[in-house]
């Protein structure tokens, strides 16, 4: 864990409710892909668990939904404000499970983390195929920057606006796509509709309410097959094994 102090560079919306913030950062911020960094918001006493959406030398991007004071405060922020993070928290991505080609499912905003662990895969040379589902066409958040990182993307929307109409799982069964890794985040209706579809060695971004985000209160805590596990220390992602889904 390491504090930040990074300039905000871009806070815009991307979709209803969703926003995209830039950071400037002397280096990269983000050991491993799935990680998630620690905002304190002006006005409020908790920091906020924000995932990192990509990585970079210089820059960190956040992709963000508002859906309280919190994240209604950092919406009102704008580019020269400064923000305090707390960086490298929980337990990533495992990109180099993949030995060929991997499935990315993504649902909401739960697809942030999954630009930068499709960038880490492509330039190990790994095929990516993914799977983002939503409401509406008006929400679809990374179509775009999958593709143009070579992956293969098939959209599911609710009300089949856009793509594919229905769950993430029907899009899964239509797609047919071909891999030997899958990786997963969203919600967890979601998350447990495909645990039994998926093989055992996929890997889960579970989400829960945090207080400290570093493990210390033990406020996120879940029960997995191998006992009570702290989402922020122990993952945020999980092996399906680890699930008793």
């Amino acid at each position: 864990m390491e504090k930040r102090i990074c300039t905000i560079e871009r806070n815009s919306p991307v979709a209803p409710g969703c926003l995209r913030m830039s950071l400037t950062a002397e280096e990269s911020l983000l050991h491993r892909c799935g990680q998630f960094v620690e905002v304190a918001v002006p006005g409020q006493y908790l920091r906020r668990p924000i995932s990192v959406s990509l990585s970079e030398e210089g820059r960190l991007t956040l992709l963000y939904k508002v859906v309280g004071k919190g994240t209604a405060a950092l919406a009102a922020l704008k580019p020269g404000d400064k923000l305090d993070l707390l960086t490298g928290l929980g337990n990533g991505f495992d990109s180099s499970a993949c030995r060929g080609k991997a499935l990315l499912v993504g649902g909401g905003i739960g697809v942030a983390p999954l630009l930068q662990l499709c960038r880490d895969l492509r330039a190990a040379g790994r095929e990516v195929s993914a799977i983002l589902g939503f409401n509406t066409a008006a929400e679809i958040l990374l179509r775009e920057e999958l593709e143009a990182l070579g992956a293969r993307v098939t959209v599911a929307t609710m009300d089949g606006s856009a793509g594919i109409r229905g769950l993430v799982t029907d899009a899964l069964q239509e797609a047919g796509a071909d891999y030997d890794q899958a990786y997963v985040c969203g919600p967890m209706p979601m998350m447990r509709a495909l645990y039994p579809l998926l093989p055992d060695a996929s890997e889960f971004s579970l989400e829960e309410r945090m207080g400290c985000g570093t493990g210390l209160c033990f406020g996120c805590t879940v029960q997995t097959t191998e006992g009570p596990r702290r989402i922020c220390h122990d993952g945020p992602v999980f092996k399906k094994t680890q699930l008793p889904w």
